[in-house]
């Protein structure tokens, strides 16, 4: 079973806001995971993803 972050988690380890998060997964840039209660959370192979891609471009 993969690790699920709550998007607290996901941002300090994006170095992103909340507000950034969120635009990225309405815009489909990042996968999450919706609870019964309607919360989101982030699959740590998006966070994985990402930050390989930023890596790549050497940012």
């Amino acid at each position: 079973m993969e690790r699920l972050l709550r998007p607290k988690e996901a941002c300090q380890l994006l170095s992103i806001s909340y507000s950034t998060l969120l635009r990225w997964i309405r815009e489909g840039k990042i996968r999450v995971v919706t609870t019964e209660g309607g919360k989101y959370r982030i699959p740590y192979s998006e966070i994985k993803k990402y930050l390989e891609k930023r890596r790549r471009q050497g940012l």
